[in-house]
């Protein structure tokens, strides 16, 4: 059994506004240290099989047609092995 470890995050230039609204907060509580917040997002999939390249194409299928938006993400995907 594989696991997929997806981070989507917005492309360079995209607006990030919940990043953007972190920073604030953050200065509000006076970590003022901190200039600039991104935020991304990670998807964990279980696959029930043990071959990695499939699993990746699998995956990377996945992104492209439901997980990340390709106007305004990039995405990058990890595959580890799962010992239960």
């Amino acid at each position: 059994m594989l696991k997929a470890k997806v981070e989507i995050r917005l492309k360079r230039g995209v607006v990030d506004p919940e990043g953007k609204n972190i920073t604030k907060a953050l200065h509000l509580l006076n970590f003022n240290e901190v200039t600039k917040t991104k935020v991304s997002k990670v998807v964990e999939i279980w696959l029930e099989t043990d071959d990695r390249e499939r699993a990746m194409e699998r995956v990377d299928e996945m992104c492209r047609r439901l997980l990340a938006n390709p106007v305004i993400n990039d995405y990058t995907i990890e595959i580890e092995d799962v010992h239960d």
